[in-house]
């Protein structure tokens, strides 16, 4: 891709120089043939997963379908809940026994969680405790056979599940006991106006069993986040008649635990673009502002192919709501719950906002949002995601509530449309998401919040490829590619998020060039999207519709950290042709990409220069005749600093003999 349209017209003599490669005068690590080695897929394609990155005619995937109910005790802070899971056995093979996600479990004092993740250590309850698990096939209901392993069960059956559509259900009766604030993601934390409840991971959940893996088993500990396999969902949350309850998809019955004037506000927010005050911050404490029932109500929420679902409850709740615009004329609602607290245009009453126009540019960029609400809730989560509900810190102001809201939100692409296992790949669910969040802070509202950074080394500012080069260089960081769990904390944000958001960035704009890159990408979602993708599935797909072999750079970014060096050497006018000037340059480290060259001319002019990376398919060093006009001054690789070079000092030439 060219960066300039000051581009000519380029002679490069490729790697047969003696002058490079005998003399050796420049020392390198570099090492073509490593970089550009021909097999980087261990497996070949077949009719499940395709060789060009698609579902192939055998996909399979099973089904879970939920029907849930909670009650919280306010007093007590328990959480009671009762779960008919019906799940498809949709894959060719008979299952002898099912497993079900116990993430409760992680508060538990001896959870493997405590020996991982340090953030644990804030407080413990008991965990997931089980009035009864009952299985019903055929018709025949029975006590399961279960053990529970950590934050597991599994449940062995008497009679294997039938392959190609087998049904099971799975009744469960539970509770446990809701952690304080050292929950993280499910938790509690006192406001001026009431306690707020941030309610998520509250059911056992089916692990996925794919044809990667089989059961997909890890245990929760903390980093690695979820695998889920899709279904719908139909659940009731009851609580006290003064909460309010917001949660993922569709609120079945406003009538019931709504006033006349929330109704009647609510449907307002579903036609109006400017954000409707549901409930005021002056409403909060008036009784006035909730039902006049005595005791619990019930809400009735619905989602429809969806892998989670989550929600908040507060008397403390100031809300708004305001339509989203979808693509071919579909709207959807955007709402935000908060307290008093967090009130205010440079904070919190501007988050609907955010939560708009982030869905409104993701869905015309990528993919249409495909859920009829999304929630933006305050609370001490402090920034975690749900399909359809996302928990952000209700302290967070102006730019960072925007970053936050765009990037939580931003998940409801990857991983809840597309379902990759971010338990083991957090890249692909972090780095995805970072990475369209950078392009939603250059759109929304004229640029008001950019750039976005997501780097330690210089958020909000600075040349994002030049901060990843410290972790480049840190040669104790993780890969890409390593599991989420075996990620420090030191190194989770650096990695999973920043350089795999980076990696796509380079992709896009320096790769493949942005067009290519977009309609690969886009394809990759849409085939993808309510599906369970692996890292080869992507990497196949960009290469297949970008029309490119990137082998290298999966090798280099993804599996390694090479690092690149790529630096003038010298550069000399031809004396025999004054209008061409030979400039050597050296690729001094593991890693290669494709750079430009800005040769500023003494008339105070400028003409850029585009390499291909097979510059170093062959060569460590090469010299390319460059067609100019006028005399040269200086030489720059890499002037707008687009390439995570380890070495800028050897970057320029000043002056050109």
């Amino acid at each position: 891709m060219k960066l300039s349209s000051s581009f000519l017209f380029i002679l490069v003599f490729f790697g047969f120089s003696s002058f490079a490669q005998e003399k050796d005068t420049v020392q390198s690590t570099y090492q073509p043939h490593e970089l550009f080695a021909p097999i980087f897929y261990s497996q070949r394609g077949n009719t499940v997963n395709t060789p060009d990155g698609k579902p192939g005619p055998d996909y399979w995937q099973n089904r879970a379908d939920y029907q849930l109910k909670a009650e919280i005790d306010t007093s007590k802070k328990i959480l009671t809940g009762k779960e008919d899971l019906t799940y498809t056995n949709n894959s060719p093979y008979e299952l002898n026994d099912l497993w079900l996600q116990l993430d409760q479990n992680t508060y538990k004092n001896d959870s493997r969680s405590n020996f991982a993740m340090a953030n644990l250590a804030g407080g413990h309850t008991q965990g997931f405790q089980f009035a009864s698990v009952k299985i019903e096939q055929n018709g025949v209901i029975q006590n399961a056979d279960y053990v529970i392993s950590d934050t597991r069960m599994q449940i062995r059956l008497a009679k294997p599940l039938a392959p190609k559509g087998g049904k099971i259900h799975i009744l469960i009766n539970y509770k446990y006991e809701i952690p304080g604030a050292f929950g993280g993601r499910n938790d509690y934390v006192a406001t001026k106006n009431g306690v707020i409840y941030e309610i998520a991971q509250w059911y056992p959940r089916m692990c996925v069993f794919d044809e990667a893996r089989g059961w997909n088993t890890l245990p929760f500990l903390g980093s690695g986040e979820f695998y889920c396999e899709y279904g719908d969902f139909d659940y009731y949350v009851s609580v006290p008649s003064e909460l309010i309850v917001v949660g993922s998809g569709e609120l079945m019955n406003p009538q019931e635990v709504l006033t006349k004037t929330q109704q009647e506000r609510w449907e307002k927010a579903k036609h109006s673009d400017k954000t409707i005050m549901i409930r005021t911050p002056e409403e909060v404490t008036q009784a006035s502002s909730r039902p006049a029932k005595k005791g619990n109500l019930t809400w009735h929420f619905q989602m429809k192919n969806t892998r989670d679902v989550a929600f908040g409850a507060s008397k403390a709740y100031i809300w708004d709501a305001a339509k989203v615009n979808l693509p071919e004329g579909k709207t959807c609602m955007a709402m935000s719950v908060y307290p008093v607290e967090s009130a205010g245009d440079d904070a919190w009453g501007r988050a609907t906002e955010y939560l708009k126009g982030s869905i409104e540019y993701f869905s015309k960029k990528w993919f249409a949002y495909p859920y009829p609400v999304a929630v933006n809730e305050a609370g001490i989560a402090s920034g975690m995601e749900y399909p359809g509900i996302v928990f952000d810190g209700m302290d967070d102001k102006g730019k960072v509530l925007f970053w936050v809201t765009a990037h939580e939100i931003g998940h409801n692409w990857f991983p809840m449309i597309v379902g990759s296992d971010e338990r083991r790949f957090a890249w692909m669910d972090e780095g995805f998401n970072t990475f369209i969040d950078v392009y939603a802070s250059d759109e929304f509202n004229h640029g008001e919040y950019a750039p976005k950074r997501d780097s330690e080394y210089a958020p909000g500012g600075g040349y994002p490829a030049d901060e990843i080069v410290p972790i480049i260089l840190d040669p104790n960081a993780p890969s890409i590619l390593t599991p989420a769990d075996a990620v420090s904390e030191k190194y989770r944000h650096s990695i999973s998020y920043f350089k795999a958001a980076l990696g796509l960035i380079l992709l896009r704009e320096q790769i493949l060039g942005k067009d290519r890159f977009d309609y690969a990408f886009k394809n990759y979602i849409h085939n993808w999207a309510y599906k369970h993708p692996q890292p080869d599935d992507f990497f196949r797909a960009m290469e297949s519709d970008g029309g490119e072999d990137l082998a290298w750079f999966w090798r280099g970014w993804f599996q390694h950290n090479y690092a690149l060096d790529i630096a003038v050497i010298k550069a000399n006018v031809n004396k025999k042709n004054p209008n061409e000037l030979e400039v050597e340059v050296a690729n001094k480290n593991q890693m290669a990409m494709p750079f430009d060259l800005e040769v500023k001319m003494e008339d105070g002019k400028t003409q850029s220069f585009h390499l291909p990376v097979e510059t170093w398919i062959q060569n460590k060093v090469t010299t390319l005749h460059l067609a100019i006009k006028g005399k040269p001054k200086s030489i720059t690789i890499d002037p707008n600093h687009a390439l995570p070079d380890i070495n800028r000092m050897n970057n320029t030439l000043n002056p050109i003999n």
